[in-house]
């Protein structure tokens, strides 16, 4: 009877913690307009009402911001944080770094959108005006997207053996501190490889021209921002894990469905130096910025960087990278 009443209270310890376990996500994410869907998860409690439906009960969710994926990665890591929003290829080193018994991978692909580096200088008219004097704020060097299409671009055109020839130009800084910087003439750069809204930030003033863009690069569209995490966190909260891919997705879904109170959100959230049409156009333009748990290009960075020695592992398919919820998805 003891023995019965012990098993008993010891199942029900231990349901009550996995319960507790289950229950609480803490993401961290970047800055711009790429990162809505989870602005909308937020503004309308959508990870608690799919966690709820679930059986959750009092679900938690904490967001917090960090300037770089390279910051997110550690936070990751650490145990700070459960989930990351970054970069596509800062997942990608991670899932290179954690081939082991708890690799990192991507929950799905948050938002497709280019990479523009925009200058002020009038002598810069491509990237064949970069000399070694120059410098390119990004959010962080060697390994970030940024840096990797930088990279690509200049091996189509200078030529493979001198593809690292503009690798030396980046600095580090947040896409906010960068267009400061460019457009007061206040850094130590002039040319500034930025996302959207800031592109438009900086494009509104005259002074400012485009001299390449990530597209003409991949090929098309190509995933920018992607939502990861450890393959221990989803195995011990599966059901936070299927809450919060159900609340971005469905944030996705709301955005398309009414594009100006996406945008009027934004404003509200992020009060950007752009106006509410302006943010409005940018969510009705799909080659500007479209959202879906759908990655694309995965393959073309992949390559790249395994040949440059960036990934030690290689991938058979996109599919590597992200977890199965997503495997019936027409990535690529």
């Amino acid at each position: 009877m003891k023995r019965t009443i012990l098993a008993a209270a010891l199942a029900l310890a231990f349901a009550a913690s996995a319960s507790a376990q289950d229950s609480k996500v803490r993401i961290v994410q970047q800055f711009g307009l790429s990162y809505l869907p989870l602005h909308v998860a937020l503004e309308h409690k959508l990870i608690e009402k799919h966690a709820a439906a679930a059986g959750v009960q009092n679900p938690a969710v904490e967001v917090s911001r960090l300037a770089s994926g390279a910051a997110a990665n550690d936070a990751l890591i650490s145990g700070s944080v459960d989930l990351a929003m970054a970069g596509l290829t800062v997942l990608m080193n991670l899932w290179d770094k954690t081939q082991g018994s708890n690799p990192v991978r991507g929950m799905m692909a948050i938002a497709d959108s280019p990479i523009y580096f925009n200058t002020v200088d009038p002598r810069i008219k491509s990237i064949k005006d970069l000399g070694p004097d120059d410098r390119v704020a990004m959010t962080a060097g060697k390994g970030t997207q940024h840096a990797i299409v930088l990279q690509m671009a200049a091996a189509k055109e200078f030529g493979w053996d001198k593809r690292e020839k503009l690798d030396s130009l980046a600095v580090s800084m947040s896409h906010p501190d960068g267009v400061v910087g460019l457009l007061t003439g206040g850094g130590a750069f002039k040319t500034h490889a930025t996302t959207v809204p800031f592109i438009q930030m900086e494009l509104a003033d005259p002074r400012v021209r485009t001299i390449l863009k990530s597209y003409d690069v991949t090929g098309g569209r190509q995933t920018l921002i992607v939502a990861y995490t450890t393959e221990k966190w989803r195995k011990e909260n599966p059901k936070m894990y299927a809450a919060t891919y159900a609340a971005l997705k469905e944030g996705m879904e709301r955005i398309k469905a009414d594009t100006k109170a996406a945008a009027e959100l934004y404003m509200k959230v992020e009060k950007p130096k752009l106006s509410v049409d302006t943010i409005h156009g940018i969510l009705k333009d799909e080659n500007m910025l479209l959202f879906t748990p759908t990655p694309s290009k995965v393959m073309a960075f992949a390559e790249h960087m395994n040949k440059v020695g960036l990934m030690k592992n290689k991938m058979a398919g996109w599919k590597d990278a992200f977890f199965d919820n997503i495997h019936a998805l027409p990535g690529n």
